[in-house]
């Protein structure tokens, strides 16, 4: 029986047949580009794991600390670890990965025959990855490019996958950042968290909205814009909040060309009603492309605190592969 290709081969492929139209297919086997991203960019393992083992994708996973013990991305109940200590009241903390962490796996790009390589990271306003990487850049022998998205999750995941389809079309580094860009320019983050006190502690919000939250009971809806954690509006109940959390998202995608609209919907401790809000996104927009449910990563998830429900709407841009 023959073996069935890896489905985010066939992503790859499906998605060059759908942006070069009429055209020969182009392989999605030999890249000449890596891409580089950290564990932000909440990347599904099943995705991730499926792509061929050539190194046209290396994740660098980012530190968090639950109490005294430090722990990388992938662990084994990592996110069970996390979880308890929030609701113990431990110091759950994150770092940055090492300029050597980055060093490593430019270097390995190298010696697995890459000419060149695209570096996709968190947003540098909310972590130090972007520093970094570009310090590894500079001590590494290898033309690398680094590339601030200015955002995380699946916003920057979105970037991570149009610089793989882009490299997997055979573009060089300035054609493969240029697709990371565009992805990244059109995402949009919309999420609501049932306490701001993680994010207070985590210095991604001020002391005086989280008191406002607390005392008042008010029940923000945030974003990121220009690389940072704002608010988007306050209402009174987590129902409400979640109700205009879906409005947002339907008002959003709405907007854009139709039948372009992708989404991304990230959870840490309610899976089911992460599945619930993304069937009825599903229901009231048939014509959205994908919607992917993941489990918010680690890193983030230390920040954002139980119960959060993050919605990331992206564009499949036709023009980010030429």
């Amino acid at each position: 029986m023959p073996q069935r290709e890896p489905a985010v081969l066939t992503w790859l492929r499906d998605q060059l047949a759908r942006k070069r139209p009429g055209q020969e297919p182009v392989s999605a086997v030999h890249p000449s580009v890596a891409v580089i991203t950290d564990s932000a960019a909440a990347l599904p393992l099943d995705w991730t794991g499926s792509l061929p083992d050539d190194g046209r994708l290396a994740i660098v996973p980012m530190p968090v600390l639950v109490g005294d013990e430090i722990f990388g991305e992938g662990v084994d109940d990592l996110g069970e670890s996390i979880a308890l200590a929030l609701a113990a009241g431990k110091p759950v903390r994150t770092s940055r990965p090492s300029p050597g962490q980055f060093e490593r796996a430019f270097r390995s790009a190298r010696a697995r025959g890459f000419e060149s390589a695209v570096s996709v990271h968190i947003s540098g306003a909310l972590s130090g990855t972007v520093e970094a990487a570009l310090l590894a850049a500079s001590r590494t022998d290898f033309p690398v490019e680094v590339i601030d998205s200015r955002t995380a999750g699946m916003a920057q995941g979105f970037g991570v996958q149009g610089a793989l389809l882009a490299a997997a079309s055979g573009l060089d580094r300035a054609g493969v950042a240029a697709a990371a860009t565009a992805q990244l320019a059109a995402a949009r983050i919309y999420f609501y968290v049932p306490s701001l006190d993680q994010l207070r502690r985590g210095g991604r919000i001020g002391a005086a909205a989280s008191l406002l939250g607390t005392v008042f009971a008010i029940k923000p809806l945030l974003s990121v814009q220009e690389g940072r954690i704002i608010p988007l509006e306050r209402v009174r109940s987590s129902a409400r909040a979640v109700a205009r959390l879906e409005e947002l998202v339907l008002a959003d995608i709405a907007a854009r060309p139709a039948g372009m609209a992708k989404a991304a919907v990230h959870h840490f401790g309610n899976e089911a009603q992460a599945r619930e809000f993304a069937g009825r996104l599903a229901s009231g927009v048939p014509e959205l492309s994908e919607i992917m449910v993941t489990g918010l990563p680690a890193v983030l998830a230390a920040h954002a605190g139980l119960g959060v429900l993050a919605v990331i709407v992206g564009e499949d841009r036709a023009d980010t592969v030429v």
